[in-house]
């Protein structure tokens, strides 16, 4: 006797595979549509909008709409609502800003932003600096920390091609043979001692001599340094390239070069001003 057909049973598509049949479970119609709507949609937002990558650039798209755009507008909407006191910024002598001014505190505002943008990079985004990139927080400055000194810094940067740049150079006395290495070993242990660390007595008393001959020009004859030829004050506990006998003494050697961008062919001039109001409010500086 045949088995009815269970009229519940779904039908198989009427394929096997080493005895497995499949079932013909059409998917619903509502789900079919739905998905073609969403290809259909997809095919015309790639058609009216940026979508398709290419070598260089993405297809435009109809419309013409662009993100990039957008932003820049929204960029100049705020530059016209600042023209005013930005214009007001970027003629005024920083030295006369008054604290708490609207100048003022549009600019301390308005520097963070370039701060951000443009020196956190190097100066850390707290302006605490590096190991070879100086700290912005505290009193010891090489080039003068009042804010127009800052500002001059911030325009034209330090030992670049600019002509206005600020420029020093320390001989490298080992690498040019212009001292002996017992010298070197001698002057590094007196800068030790002058900066109160552990140091050998003797060669410091010897290093004295080739301080006075060789770095006093410079560093001036105690040692505390010239802001106005970039010569660190060596009697703090504050280094740029380390303290330690191993970082002096290459410091000696080699000597150091660091540079600094000159800002002011990048940035306008309200904004190296704004940038030098940030800097001097953070605390440091004179």
């Amino acid at each position: 006797m045949s088995k009815q057909k269970d009229k519940n049973q779904v039908e198989t598509t009427g394929h096997s595979w080493d005895g497995i049949e499949e079932y013909n479970n059409p998917l619903p119609r509502w789900w079919l549509w739905t998905f073609y709507l969403c290809i259909i949609w997809a095919i015309g937002y790639s058609i009216a909008y940026p979508a398709w990558p290419l070598a260089k650039e993405a297809t435009a798209g109809l419309l013409g709409f662009s993100t990039r755009a957008q932003v820049a507008d929204k960029i100049a909407s705020f530059e016209e609502m600042n023209a005013a006191v930005d214009a007001e910024l970027a003629a005024a002598d920083v030295t006369e800003v008054v604290v708490g001014s609207d100048v003022h505190s549009y600019g301390v505002n308005a520097g963070a932003a370039v701060f951000r943008a443009n020196c956190s990079q190097c100066h850390g985004s707290g302006a605490a600096g590096n190991k070879g990139y100086p700290n912005l927080l505290d009193n010891d400055w090489l080039w003068g920390g009042t804010v127009d000194e800052i500002a001059y810094t911030i325009q034209h940067g330090v030992r670049n091609e600019t002509d206005d740049a600020r420029y020093s150079e320390m001989p490298k006395f080992g690498a040019d043979e212009l001292l002996e290495d017992d010298q070197i070993l001698q002057v590094v242990e007196y800068v030790l001692s002058i900066s109160d660390q552990e140091h050998d007595a003797v060669l410091a008393t010897e290093g004295a001599i080739v301080f006075e001959e060789n770095c006093a020009a410079c560093h001036a004859e105690d040692g505390t340094g010239d802001i106005y030829q970039g010569a660190p004050n060596l009697t703090d506990a504050i280094w740029l390239y380390g303290g330690a006998r191993e970082d002096v003494q290459e410091s000696v050697y080699n000597a150091r070069y660091g540079v600094m961008p000159a800002w002011g062919l990048r940035l306008s001039e309200a904004d190296v001003k704004a940038a030098a109001l940030y800097v001097h409010n953070l605390g440091g500086g004179e």
